[in-house]
């Protein structure tokens, strides 16, 4: 179902909540709530329903990203002040703030030592549109890491929010028709972290096996390949690169 901002979507669509009457229905990107029980549209996009986890979102492939409160983001340092690393999510955004403490036993001593240019892969713990988006490189429930922090080496791809969505999605295959990091990684073994934000970050070891990665993604979003044409086009990039 397509949807415009301002539209207000009917409670038949829904999804049911049987099982258990107290859980509460998440809205994802794209969707504000309006007291009493109006759910509207903030963006145009296709309006996603996950009955399982009683959950609605907004699915497109253009337009700017939104920061989102849990939202996993690659944010580059821009600069830093005595407390703060302020990184950039996207070209021509506001400031996302970081703070120095919140990485994984973080302390005044032991804080890392982050520069200009710098790549991390965080969360956002918190965004409003009435204040600079705040990010945290530790999950809150453990004070573990967990994969987040400064990722060195590898290269940076960009892709639509869409795109990015989907290569997030539990199984990409199956519920995102994305098979391109499933089949390179049945080639050769590789790192990545993807961005909420649009930004894919690829390690392979070696700069042909990390570009050709990273250009299966851009090619797949940028043509709209399906599984089958996906799986054609990373056989013929490993011809051709001779890998």
């Amino acid at each position: 179902m397509f949807v415009l901002p301002g539209d207000s979507l009917p409670p038949s669509i829904l999804p049911p909540n049987t099982a258990n009457r107290t859980q509460p229905l998440k809205l994802g990107p794209g969707l504000r709530h309006i007291p009493p029980s109006t759910i509207t549209p903030t963006q145009a996009g296709e309006l996603c329903i996950d009955h399982k986890k009683h959950a609605l979102w907004i699915e497109n492939n253009g337009g700017r990203y939104i920061p989102t409160t849990g939202d996993l983001v690659l944010a580059t340092i821009h600069h830093t002040s005595p407390d703060t690393y302020h990184c950039l999510l996207t070209p021509h955004s506001t400031y996302a703030t970081l703070p120095q403490l919140a990485f994984e036993n973080a302390t005044k001593k032991t804080r890392p030592q982050l520069h200009a240019g710098s790549l991390v892969y965080a969360r956002v713990a918190h965004a409003n549109k009435h204040m600079e988006p705040e990010l945290e490189c530790v999950q809150p429930a453990t004070g573990r890491a967990d994969g987040l922090g400064e990722l060195k080496g590898g290269m940076v791809f960009e892709v639509s929010t869409g795109m990015a969505r989907r290569l997030m999605m539990p199984d990409p295959a199956a519920r995102g028709g994305v098979v391109v990091l499933e089949e390179c990684a049945a080639l050769w073994p590789f790192e990545v972290a993807v961005g909420r934000n649009g930004r894919v970050w690829v390690d392979a070891g070696d700069v042909r096996r990390t570009v050709l990665v990273g250009r299966t993604m851009v090619e797949t979003d940028r043509e709209g390949l399906g599984i089958r044409e996906q799986r054609v086009r990373v056989g013929g990039l490993v011809r051709g690169m001779g890998l």
